[in-house]
């Protein structure tokens, strides 16, 4: 079964279950994936979270059950999993911009957010230069930072990191890299689930990899051991990085044999000046085989 057969299964589920309970996880094993994977590669393809996509989809129907003068705010508010008529009333309003008692009414726009659907898109075969390496566990140690979510241009929270960053500092962090990837790398993870509409927040670390002991003095993360994904990207930064970075999951993650794995995404740069026509950085990514 294709990738994008997979999703419509978990699609027709969640269709399916609209008016009951919907198990993410059972969606999850009907893409014969991970729950983490499922959901981060929803987010990314929908646009949405696939929680806000069922409150949506939800919300979406009760409008219709609403214009039914047979059906009462009550009876419609316990039938799509609302606890009360007036959390149903609430959610109702955030999404429609008018209370359910409106609709009654009529002469009320309604929005509506249809049915999603996954399909094959070939958009033209550019290919994308990675490799696959397994490593052992090691640690992460620097600054981190609870960042903005930002996709386009640069970031200026992160900035603000680097400028807090002076050489001294720098000399001690590379002193500790003894572990691919090498250097002061960036590194991502904890990303709020509503992150592929440029939303919340993500832990950011400017660090390096390394299995020494790590002072106290450092912010660390554990990473585990697993297979990593490594992109060979070059060209103009950050705007080749961020391209490159949404292929790999709308176009690279469907047409391979791995998933997602819990971990950090790892930015290594390879040259100092960014300001260079073509900048050489690598990618990497915490996958698994499926």
């Amino acid at each position: 079964m294709d990738w994008h057969e997979k999703m419509n299964s978990a699609m027709r589920y969640i269709e399916d279950n609209l008016t009951g309970s919907i198990d993410i996880l059972e969606a999850a094993r009907l893409t014969h994936c991970s729950e983490y994977h499922f959901r981060r590669m929803f987010s990314f393809i929908a646009g949405v979270p696939v929680s806000e996509y069922i409150r949506r989809r939800r919300l979406t129907l009760a409008a219709q059950q609403l214009q039914k003068p047979e059906n009462t705010i009550e009876e419609i508010a316990r039938i799509y999993g609302y606890s009360s008529s007036d959390a149903f009333s609430r959610a109702f309003q955030s999404m429609h911009g008018i209370n359910p008692s409106q609709v009654k009414e009529g002469k009320h726009f309604l929005k509506s957010w249809p049915r999603m659907t996954f399909y094959l898109s070939i958009q033209g075969g550019t290919e994308m230069d990675y490799r696959i390496e397994e490593k052992d566990s090691f640690n992460i140690a620097g600054v981190r930072k609870r960042v903005p979510i930002q996709f386009e241009g640069v970031n200026p929270e992160i900035e603000k990191m680097w400028d807090h960053l002076d050489e001294e500092k720098i000399f001690e962090l590379i002193e500790l890299s003894d572990s691919e990837p090498s250097g002061i790398i960036q590194a991502s993870i904890n990303f709020d689930e509503d992150r592929m509409s440029e939303k919340g927040m993500l832990d950011h670390y400017l660090a390096v990899a390394t299995t020494k002991e790590v002072s106290e003095d450092w912010d660390h993360l554990k990473v585990n051991a697993t297979s990593w994904a490594i992109f060979n990207i070059v060209g103009p930064f950050p705007e080749t990085l961020q391209k490159t970075w949404g292929r790999i999951y709308s176009e690279w993650f469907p047409s391979v044999n791995y998933e997602l794995s819990e971990g950090p995404e790892i930015l290594s740069i390879k040259d100092k000046d960014l300001t260079q026509p073509e900048v050489t950085c690598e990618l990497w990514i915490p996958v698994r085989n499926t």
